[in-house]
């Protein structure tokens, strides 16, 4: 059977990359049409090799000097090569997997050629949310959600009318300090020991503070096109209840699942169809019993930071994430401690201000000013 559909793999090393691959070596109707990683070209050179991939990108450029002696296929070097990538490749989709500011780039020049993106890559809708999706609306291209509380909620509202939804629920595990109201003397160490999920470092920091879920609340608006106060978030450590909608007739529908990434990167890469999943399922009688609580936006200061941010729109949310990267960077190098991370973004957010975000140029422009405020704000403290 030839392949129906070519997936472009961007942060193919990385953890969403490895089980797309998984996902795709499984099936038939989909392809590796390309990859790019960051540094570690070795791995991406045995994936290539694996998946008969003729054109990878490495974004390093002396990592991309070093792959190009040792590969046979052709290497695009530095992120503008993960941007030529796209077009090299023509895939039918985009898995944006990169971590942090520079996914941006990616998903606008995939967006701009009409190409649906799986986004696992939050930055592309924290940092240029409106911009973004009002360049998916002008080329029909598609925003596919593989973060696992977007992805139960795309299939939970995907057959509903949004004018009977009124509220939409996102789950948070709470992370290793739930029910801590004194974050003083954690070490990088405990924050990285996450109950739940095995994640890279800053976003299990991001679960640490639950900053990652307000980056989430920021995405769903943007998603789903609903005001913050139609958008709440409930602690839920299990994390076998993913997302909830609220309807108006007062039914709840809940989307669960153990916690698996592989299930919404297989909705993703094959929606509008549904993947056969090699999973575990669901046994309720063996989970016992389902938790909930409310979060405690006041000791997890981060969580309030981003939902005042969304609320304010504009430049801020961008300002929060360039903050929020450069303060969770130091903390994981000792030069901070966990609950400076909140308080450098605060003060970055306060001294960059707010106002509309008037194109993609500008929104760069403001990721390195907030980048060199929270650096400087850093090194006051220190």
């Amino acid at each position: 059977m030839s392949a129906d559909k070519r997936v472009l793999i961007l942060g193919s090393t990385g953890s969403i990359g490895t089980q797309a691959l998984e996902i795709i070596a499984g099936r038939e109707d989909l392809e590796v049409a390309g990859l790019a990683v960051g540094r570690d070209w070795q791995t991406a050179v045995a994936q290539a090799k694996g998946f008969s991939v003729g054109t990878i990108a490495v974004a390093d450029q002396a990592a991309a000097a070093e792959a190009s002696a040792g590969f046979d296929g052709n290497v695009l070097a530095g992120e503008p090569g993960v941007i030529e990538l796209i077009g090299a490749t023509a895939p039918d989709i985009v898995l944006n997997g990169i971590v942090g500011a520079a996914g941006l780039g990616p998903t606008i020049a995939a967006l701009t050629q009409g190409i649906d993106v799986a986004l696992a890559n939050k930055e592309s809708l924290v940092i240029g949310g409106e911009l973004v999706t009002e360049l998916a609306s002008a080329t029909g291209a598609k925003l596919l959600p593989v973060d696992s509380e977007h992805s139960a909620l795309f299939q939970l509202v995907e057959n509903e009318d949004r004018a009977v939804v009124d509220r939409i629920v996102l789950t948070a595990s709470g992370g290793p300090f739930r029910g801590r109201t004194d974050l003083a003397g954690i070490t990088v160490e405990q924050a990285l020991d996450h109950p739940t999920w095995a994640m890279g470092g800053r976003i299990t920091i991001d679960s640490a503070t639950l900053m990652n879920k307000g980056f989430e609340m920021i995405e769903a608006h943007h998603l789903f096109d609903l005001p913050y106060e139609q958008i709440a978030v409930v602690v839920h450590p299990q994390s076998i209840v993913h997302s909830l909608i609220d309807l108006r007739d007062g039914a709840t529908l809940a989307h669960l699942g153990y916690p698996d990434m592989r299930v919404p990167i297989a909705y993703a890469l094959t929606w509008p169809e549904r993947a056969e999943v090699p999973v575990e399922r669901l046994d309720l009688a063996k989970v016992g019993s389902l938790d909930f609580e409310a979060p405690d936006p006041d000791t997890f200061r981060c969580l309030a930071l981003a939902r005042e941010a969304g609320e304010s729109g504009g430049i801020a949310p961008c300002v929060l994430n360039a903050a929020d990267e450069v303060a969770v960077a130091a903390f994981l190098e000792g030069k901070v401690s966990f609950i400076d991370i909140a308080r450098v973004i605060e003060q970055t957010l306060d001294d960059i201000g707010s106002g509309p975000a008037k194109g993609f140029e500008e929104l760069f422009a403001v990721d390195e000013a907030s980048r060199e405020r929270a650096s400087e704000i850093i090194s006051g403290l220190n």
